[in-house]
């Protein structure tokens, strides 16, 4: 029970195992700077730039928030063979992500998601990427590098980061996942829509719950736990996973795992910004499920993750020394 929980004790467990993430990796950019008149070839604002910032996005920011954590992580993608992806391979070698792995291909661009913003605020968001599904002979080269990574590392758990960029194919899922059960490796998948029935056999599946509603075609505007244990269920029956694990928002999250079922309320926070904060969750989700495999620890640790990280404008990984505070002030007793 979490109540009798040495946090200080688990968090030092969390360089003890290797966890991979597969997925669609982004480069995110952010252009700061200020306002003070309207363009007049335009009725747009003019942004006078004074500084500029890169940032891991998408798969890459969920081992972003492993590695800040202490955990050794491999990625797998395919980027583009280009600047972009050049920056992306550095920042992601400078905070300790394992790249050995990543593919690079001509025929892909690396995707780079371009925020103007000022006075706290996105002005404009401008996107380059590539949409298309990886060509066969990409997949079977992915694919090898899981089974490589699985060989020689012995990894605990791989994530599934899909952002529908192309990376993660009905191929690669099935395949990676079939390599993971026969290995024992714990698989865990934050979805999105195009592939979110094709996960079947994964421990946790991590939608949140306008993606969980919009799959499974629901009208329902009340949140309850006998709701979300109906949305499970209906999950259960086309995935056949282990944990449901969805994320309300504002409400908190809500755990099914066959055993017992929750909605843990979120705790209050100075919400500054919600992106990544999905990111951060599937991590933290996987590295405490995968190291005491207690659904309940997990939901409630994962939890506070999150709230923690919309404190900040823009994509951050967490905290360690701060999430270690928040469990320590906000779980123990309860």
């Amino acid at each position: 029970m979490s109540s009798s929980v040495d946090y200080k004790e688990l968090f030092k467990t969390f360089s003890t195992i290797k966890i991979g993430v597969i997925g669609d990796m982004m480069l995110d950019t952010y252009w700061w700077g200020n306002v003070e008149r309207i363009s007049p070839e335009a009725p747009v604002p003019v942004v006078t730039v004074n500084r500029k910032e890169y940032r891991i996005g998408g798969a890459g920011n969920v081992a972003l928030n492993l590695a800040s954590l202490g955990t050794p992580v491999s990625v797998f993608s395919v980027i583009g063979d280009d600047d972009d992806g050049q920056i992306l391979t550095g920042l992601l070698n400078e905070n300790k992500i394992e790249t050995a792995y990543l593919l690079k291909s001509t025929s892909r661009i690396t995707t780079n998601k371009m925020r103007v913003i000022s006075r706290n605020q996105q002005m404009m968001r401008l996107d380059s990427e590539t949409l298309l599904p990886l060509e066969n002979d990409l997949e079977q080269k992915l694919i090898a590098q899981v089974e490589r990574f699985i060989k020689e590392e012995s990894p605990a758990a791989i994530i599934f980061e899909d952002y529908n960029k192309g990376v993660l194919t009905e191929k690669i899922i099935h395949s990676v996942i079939e390599i993971c059960r026969k290995n024992s490796v714990i698989t865990s998948v934050d979805p999105k829509r195009k592939h979110f029935f094709k996960y079947k056999g994964v421990d946790i599946f991590k939608p949140n719950l306008k993606e969980a509603r919009d799959a499974l075609n629901l009208l329902i505007d009340e949140i309850n736990e006998s709701v979300l244990t109906y949305i499970h269920q209906k999950l259960l029956d086309e995935l056949n996973h282990r944990i449901s694990f969805i994320t309300l928002s504002e409400k908190g999250v809500f755990y099914e795992d066959g055993k017992e079922s929750r909605l843990v309320p979120s705790h209050i926070r100075n919400i500054a910004d919600v992106s990544g904060a999905g990111d951060t969750v599937i991590a933290v989700a996987t590295l405490i499920y995968t190291l005491t495999r207690d659904t309940k620890m997990m939901a409630e640790i994962a939890n506070l993750a999150g709230g923690i990280v919309c404190e900040s404008v823009g994509t951050v990984a967490i905290d360690k020394a701060k999430l270690l505070r928040e469990c320590q002030r906000l779980l123990i007793g309860k």
